[in-house]
């Protein structure tokens, strides 16, 4: 009798179980914006560093060059890179990412956060508050991290004759001009808003379901959970892009290495041009390193962020402690 109770109270929506606060998924609220900042920082920084050289892979996969090519797997976008560059060649580009990836995930989970508070009107189970805050945080992070994803993407390249990022950043300045920086913005902005949408919404939906499963070990679980959640997110996020994020990667790599040259920054006229030399198999170009660095890199980005968000938490409640007694 006791567990139909339990079971029967669990699937009931409007009980909360307020003798255990630790599982509820607003325990985190009451942080400081600039709190917010740093677990955002830090987590987007570890986040991209560590899989970095998949997306190195997923670059030359993607990069069409003036000619048509084969299509070419994983494993032999990794022989290509070691052979001509070494293990080296992998890490390519890591210092524009490492400069454009803290500031901006800062932003992007602060807005995230903001925005969240104000639209889920508090109801942390609303689906849509979500998805709405993960776009205003994508635009938002996207004009701060794009041009050092483009400078990131062409170092990619190996044979880019960039000496590295401060090189690039003027050579592209003197003979393409400010706008080159840019000039992918709308197509990233487009791909990361549905990506967003889609991998926050199932991020914070996977949470809560995870969550209610075992209520009474998910405090000591949490860590799990997120890096579960994450990582299903991201990865099915990552796959129904991937066609926007070819696009992208055509607009930032212009003229580099052989790439096709765009007259602007059509995101149509780069999408015939692909079909054309490569077909539809070309406009998911690679989707499985896209996929392969999504899902582990959500799950070390939310794992991160939620365990700074703890740890902000903890500082927070120790400092009101304090101050009480």
């Amino acid at each position: 009798m006791a567990t139909e109770a339990t079971t029967a109270k669990f699937k009931n929506p409007d009980f909360r179980p307020d003798f255990r606060p630790e599982i509820s998924v607003t325990s985190h609220d009451g942080l400081h914006y600039w709190q917010f900042m740093i677990a955002g920082s830090i987590a987007g920084s570890v986040e991209h560093l560590a899989m970095f050289p998949v997306d190195t892979i997923k670059t030359h996969m993607q990069a069409l060059r003036s000619c048509p090519i084969k299509s070419v797997s994983v494993r032999q976008a990794l022989k290509s890179i070691l052979k001509t560059e070494g293990p080296s060649g992998l890490y390519r580009g890591i210092a524009a990412m490492g400069l454009g990836a803290g500031p901006a995930h800062a932003v992007y989970f602060t807005v995230y956060e903001v925005a969240k508070k104000y639209f889920s009107a508090g109801n942390p189970n609303n689906s849509a508050a979500h998805a709405i805050s993960g776009v205003f945080a994508t635009v938002a992070s996207d004009a701060v991290f794009t041009p050092m994803d483009m400078v990131k993407q062409r170092l990619q390249l190996g044979n880019s004759n960039y000496k590295g990022v401060w090189d690039c950043v003027k050579r592209v300045l003197r003979e393409e001009g400010l706008g080159a920086f840019y000039a992918s913005y709308r197509t990233t902005v487009l791909m990361n808003a549905p990506y967003t949408a889609v991998h926050f919404s199932i991020y914070e939906a996977a949470k809560k379901g995870l969550m209610e499963i075992s209520p009474e070990s998910a405090s000591d679980e949490r860590l799990v959970v997120h890096a579960t959640a994450g990582a299903a997110a991201g990865a099915l996020a990552a796959a129904v892009t991937t066609p926007l994020d070819v696009v992208k990667t055509q607009l930032q790599c212009q003229g580099v290495c052989g790439c096709d040259r765009f007259q602007n920054s059509s995101i149509s006229d780069v999408i015939k041009t692909i079909l054309r030399k490569d077909g539809y198999r070309g406009l998911m170009r690679g989707w499985i390193p896209r996929m392969l660095f999504h899902a582990p890199a959500a799950a070390i980005c939310w794992s991160t962020y939620e365990s700074c968000k703890n740890f902000f938490q903890d500082l927070n409640d120790c400092s009101s402690s304090s101050i009480i007694t």
